[in-house]
């Protein structure tokens, strides 16, 4: 699943981007990459830009800040319970994501990373940026990684970076999304509780 706006509340780019001073600016241009107006790789370096600069100190800070969508970890340990495995991709920052992924016993994580020089951050990120595209290779590697047919895939998420992958998975779920993800998913959920998901899942 997708982590901004859906396992969690908040988008983490925002979170930062009030530290920079910078928080009203960025949100508007989230709004528009999520609505599916806005190239996400392009957008991520344009919102990413306005950080450059901030003490690295300001990562734990935002991770303290960061609160679980209302479910969240009791999907998590559902999922787990019945034997399935579950994957966060996230077109957020592995600094914040990583660490609750393995509060949470997440499989599989993948998401950018903000790139650092002389402890404060430069504005930029490193290696592959996790787009649209990326979610959706992911999403396929896990689940040939762990012997599972893409049938039995279910995948999450809110905006339109999210929307290969759920059109890739057996079923994908558009959770409190914009339009153009609720008119492409297969199943919705259009109240804030993430395990709501569980009731869409076979035996």
């Amino acid at each position: 699943m997708d982590v901004d706006s859906t396992l969690i509340t908040a988008e983490v780019i925002e979170l930062l981007a009030e530290h920079a001073g910078t928080r009203e600016q960025v949100a508007e241009v989230t709004e528009r990459a999520m609505r599916g107006e806005l190239d996400f790789a392009a957008s991520l370096r344009e919102r990413v830009a306005t950080l450059a600069g901030l003490d690295v100190a300001v990562l734990e800070e935002v991770r303290a800040a960061v609160e679980l969508s209302a479910g969240a970890r009791e999907l998590v340990a559902a999922v787990q319970e019945r034997g399935g495995r579950v994957g966060l991709v996230s077109g957020g920052f592995l600094e914040v994501v990583g660490p609750l992924a393995a509060e949470l016993g997440i499989d599989h994580v993948e998401a950018n990373r903000l790139e650092v020089d002389g402890g404060r951050l430069t504005g930029r990120t490193t290696g592959p940026v996790v787009d649209r595209a990326a979610k959706e290779r992911h999403l396929r590697a896990w689940a040939q990684a762990d012997g599972v047919p893409l049938a039995r895939v279910v995948a999450v998420g809110d905006g339109a970076n999210d929307l290969d992958m759920l059109a890739a998975a057996g079923l994908g779920v558009a959770y409190c999304a914009k339009p153009v993800v609720q008119e492409q998913a297969r199943a919705a959920v259009t109240f804030p509780r993430l395990d709501a998901v569980l009731g869409l899942l076979g035996g």
